[in-house]
């Protein structure tokens, strides 16, 4: 589906999406002509979903993290409709995984402090029907948060 240049043009777009086309062209080793083409091509294809840009949560005001494990009371279809349309309505929530395991869902959700946090809780999390048990688990440290997937 994709070549070791469209690996490298993917690589080089995940450190720096701001490149212009003629920079990423002679990075990667080709003419321009053909760099603009393929970025075209794997965004045409759906492997290139958008651009952004990255911000330090801390910086802009978000201090606190968490990460969220859920479990259902059932496993019925209503019941997780409901629950995953109303955690895709939430900003706070960076991260929602439907897992195996001990719990049903993971989130990973940010907070300018605890009592928003809490506030997220108690007036959002704990009200939603078909919630059986919900566990935090504090950030007290960064070590590693990437987007980038290993070109």
């Amino acid at each position: 589906m994709i070549d070791d240049t469209d690996r490298k043009i993917l690589s080089h777009l995940q450190a720096d999406a701001r490149l212009t086309n003629a920079q990423l062209a002679s990075l990667v080793g080709v003419s321009s002509s053909s760099c603009w083409r393929r970025v075209k091509s794997l965004e045409d294809i759906g492997l290139i979903t958008g651009y952004g840009v990255l911000l330090d949560r801390s910086v802009a005001g978000f201090g606190f993290s968490a990460i969220v494990h859920v479990s259902l009371s059932r496993q019925a279809e209503n019941t997780v409709q409901d629950f995953t349309s109303a955690i895709l309505e939430r900003s706070e929530v960076l991260d929602c995984y439907a897992t195996t395991g001990d719990s049903d869902y993971h989130l990973r959700v940010v907070a300018r402090d605890i009592a928003q946090y809490n506030a997220f809780l108690d007036d959002f999390l704990f009200k939603l029907p078909g919630i059986a048990h919900v566990r935090s688990n504090i950030v007290l440290k960064d070590i590693k948060s990437s987007q980038q997937l290993p070109f």
